[in-house]
């Protein structure tokens, strides 16, 4: 008794719809679950900084420790 002969005409087309749809699908959703758990939360985070963020006060903060070469902190 032999085996049955595999059958390889169009195995691959047969193969691929189910897979490509399937692929797609998942990294539509990974992407979207990415969106809203990382960068939603980052990007809320970084509008919340920035609105209490205070350059120019850092900036002298950072002349008066000394942290610039070409700005002298201010004598008091």
């Amino acid at each position: 008794m032999s085996l049955p002969k595999p059958v390889m005409r169009g195995m691959l087309a047969r193969r691929l719809r189910f897979h490509l749809p399937a692929a797609l699908g998942v990294s539509i959703l990974t992407a979207l679950v990415f969106k809203y758990t990382v960068t939603e939360p980052r990007k809320a985070a970084y509008a919340e900084f920035y609105k209490h963020y205070d350059a120019d006060k850092e900036f002298n903060a950072m002349r008066e420790a000394g942290v610039f070469q070409s700005v002298q902190p201010v004598e008091k």
